[in-house]
């Protein structure tokens, strides 16, 4: 083992917290006031005028986000929701625990978000919502889901866990249906654990507010069951730092794509690297390439040997959920060409902001020497 493989000092993901949120931390521990108080209020606020919207509500993951936004749609026992198997598999859970269907669509071979093309064939009368999944960063394509949408009365419900701050046609992800966000350590920005959700429709806010505090709007008075989904101000204190960091860091990971873009094609990686279409501003939360079949070697390969140059690399993912036992067990026969590809050759390289260019050279080095 050589003095590089020894230590993986560059890993798929990295955290960025500073003083900054150390300090906003303390301060809420001195305060006294831990839940659900005065810093989720504010993180609320400053999160909804971020992406454009009307109201945003903080709850504990971007599951209970998912969770909570279709309840408040009513959506439940006998429907269905039409969504990505190529997610993390909370995206389609989250249909589960309602009672409802997912109803996988294939994917778009170069953003790997659902096809619209193929979206209306899969509605039936038991559809109520369509889940689009703006994987990686970059956003579905939102104006065609919408139309679908708009024909045939379905809600849209955007799992935007991965796009923070993302922009599809100038506008905000989050802002064209109901949009649900995770906080978790290894997004774009975090508060620890924890969840958004926003949305336009006054509605919606409001039994999303009950169904995150166990069906109440009053204290102790449940009209509805309810959960306890709620969000600690210690929490929302690192999210409020990390928000006003967030445009930065963004621009930080699109420099850096950019970059390894540049490299790869000038080392004549065989990867197919990440596009960003015209109408698109990509948040990078994964710089995922494509392993191409004229590679000498397979994906798993380069895993390995990025392993052993001391390079964290992440399969996402590796099975897609529709090919899941959890999903196989409940009778998904489901066959999804594009997916199925998909999950055989992706693999994400290290992308975020506080990459240096050293780094960065490392990364596309270890790639294109095995590669090309």
């Amino acid at each position: 083992m050589n003095a590089i493989s020894s230590q993986i000092n560059i890993p798929i993901a990295r955290p960025e917290i500073g003083v900054e949120e150390q300090k906003a931390v303390l301060a809420v521990m001195q305060s006294g006031q831990l839940a659900q108080g005065s810093e989720v209020a504010h993180f609320e606020e400053e999160f909804a005028r971020a992406c454009g919207v009307k109201y945003a509500i903080a709850v504990s993951s971007g599951t209970t986000a998912l969770h909570t936004a279709l309840l408040a749609y009513g959506i439940g026992e006998g429907d269905e929701v039409i969504t990505s198997s190529f997610s993390f598999i909370a995206t389609a859970n989250s249909i589960l625990y309602t009672g409802a269907r997912p109803v996988f669509v294939d994917i778009e071979p170069v953003t790997f978000n659902l096809d619209p093309a193929l979206i209306e064939a899969a509605i039936t009368p038991r559809t109520k919502a369509i889940m689009p999944v703006h994987l990686f960063g970059h956003p579905a394509p939102m104006y065609e889901i919408m139309d679908i949408a708009a024909r045939h009365g379905l809600a849209i419900i955007e799992d935007a866990c991965q796009a923070h701050l993302a922009e599809y046609n100038g506008r905000k992800v989050g802002s064209f249906g109901t949009g649900c966000f995770s906080f978790y350590p290894t997004k774009n920005m975090t508060s620890g654990e924890g969840g958004m959700l926003t949305t336009n429709e006054e509605q919606v806010a409001e039994r999303a507010r009950m169904f995150r505090a166990h069906g109440m709007r009053r204290r102790y008075y449940h009209e509805m069951l309810g959960y306890n989904y709620r969000m600690t101000d210690l929490h929302a204190s690192i999210g409020r730092v990390q928000l006003q960091k967030l445009p930065g860091w963004n621009a930080r990971r699109r420099e850096n794509a950019a970059y390894l873009n540049g490299r790869l094609a000038e080392l004549e990686a065989k990867v197919v690297t990440p596009m960003t279409r015209d109408n698109c501003t990509h948040a990078f939360h994964q710089y995922t390439v494509i392993v191409e079949e004229s590679s000498p070697i397979k994906r798993d390969q380069l895993v390995t040997h990025l392993g052993e140059m001391g390079v964290g690399c992440g399969i996402y993912y590796p099975v897609p959920i529709h090919q899941q036992d959890v999903y196989l067990n409940l009778g998904y026969k489901t066959r999804l060409p594009v997916t199925e590809q998909a999950m055989g050759a992706v693999l994400s390289l290290p992308i975020y902001p506080s990459l240096t260019v050293e780094q960065l050279e490392r990364i596309a080095g270890s790639v294109a020497n095995l590669t090309r």
